[in-house]
């Protein structure tokens, strides 16, 4: 058995697997595949607006809001969230709270002025409180940005950042999106790259607002124009046709486990076991993160502090390979252990982990 905590592309869930290996060959009794189905085709068309219906349903996404099907992913997005946005007055306010929010900030200053609300700690373990000084929003900001989830830090907001009526809320939850209840309303935009929660790399999901479509830069690409996508229904150009097709499965899964509740009640769970083993570990395991802003999607950890940690970091990571736990490492720019808990990640996979950090403490802690 292997339990995979990669933190993207990322677990999908094991039935959903299974109905597309069942339909590979004959996708909805076509008798073809979803890889070979023209885009425009009305079995196609079946596949999408039910994706689509589903996602609606699942966030109860409000009818003044679109959701388009894009692609290019969150780094995509990153410019196309700027040059469709950021035109009304040529500025906006980027509140970096994690490498992700960083690089987003940095895309979009090739297209206007960025803010940036929140400046860079050494190192990013929390979110300062929005009555903090550090806040400086922009009233005349096109937007302010965030990212809800940062993967590779593990910074979870605990919050949504208050704005401007007049001013449009856009935000990353890439990393998140599918995991807890959200309000749709208290945000101009949303994007989410489905290769982390909700399906296999290649389809970007984009919930925006319609009062802030058909407001893009002149220079905006076609491919990241979210107003040509809108009149062309996501069918500008060919779509990842496979991976639609497999999150349109992943959000019947959703649907079937509780919805958005569900998967929230889900994470909560499986989080606090991880987070409750390291807190009571008298510092042999530790989290760098502030607790009120702890990811519930993302749970990085480090072991110790003193000279031979970073050997049991590695002894740590070869022994949950050898019991079928991979991709652990974490990332490259932070190092340590990254145990990525998304919707697909069951309770019992996850007592596997705590159940191996438990018996490595208990054989190394002296």
């Amino acid at each position: 058995m292997v339990i995979n905590f990669a933190a993207g592309p990322a677990k999908l869930p094991e039935e959903v697997l299974k109905e597309v290996q069942t339909n590979l060959v004959n996708c909805n009794g076509s008798g073809i595949s979803v890889m070979e189905m023209s885009h425009r085709s009305a079995n196609y068309a079946k596949i999408q607006d039910a994706a689509i219906a589903d996602l609606r349903e699942l966030l109860n996404v409000p009818e003044n809001y679109r959701i388009l099907l894009m692609q290019g992913g969150g780094t995509g997005q990153f410019a196309a969230v700027a040059m469709n946005l950021i035109g009304r007055t040529g500025s906006a306010d980027y509140i970096i709270t994690g490498s992700w929010s960083a690089k987003a900030a940095k895309e979009a200053a090739q297209y206007g002025k960025v803010n940036a609300v929140l400046a860079k700690a050494e190192k990013y373990t929390d979110v300062p409180r929005q009555s903090s000084s550090t806040w400086k929003l922009d009233p005349n900001a096109s937007y302010v940005y965030y990212c809800d989830n940062e993967t590779v830090e593990g910074v979870e907001f605990d919050f949504v950042p208050q704005v401007d009526a007049n001013v449009p809320l856009a935000c990353d939850m890439s990393s998140n999106f599918l995991s807890r209840p959200i309000d749709i309303k208290k945000f101009g935009l949303i994007f989410a790259g489905a290769q982390k929660n909700i399906g296999p790399a290649g389809v970007t999901v984009i919930i925006v607002r319609d009062d802030l479509i058909g407001k893009h830069l002149k220079t905006t690409p076609s491919i990241l124009n979210f107003e040509l996508m809108h009149k062309n229904s996501s069918l500008l150009n060919t779509p990842p046709t496979f991976g639609v097709y497999v999150m349109g499965l992943v959000f019947k899964w959703v649907k079937r486990n509780g919805g958005v509740a569900g998967m929230e009640e889900r994470s909560k769970t499986k989080s606090k076991l991880i987070y409750d083993i390291i807190d009571r570990s008298n510092g042999f395991y530790y989290c760098p993160v502030q607790s009120q802003v702890r990811s519930h999607m993302n749970v990085p950890f480090r072991i110790g502090s003193a000279a031979g940690s970073e050997q049991l970091e590695k002894e740590f990571l070869a022994k949950a390979e050898t019991e079928g736990m991979i991709q652990l490492k974490g990332h490259r720019s932070v190092g340590g252990i990254r145990a990525s808990l998304y919707n697909a990640i069951t309770l019992e996979e996850t007592q596997q982990l705590a159940k191996l950090m438990v018996a490595f403490y208990e054989n190394n802690k002296n």
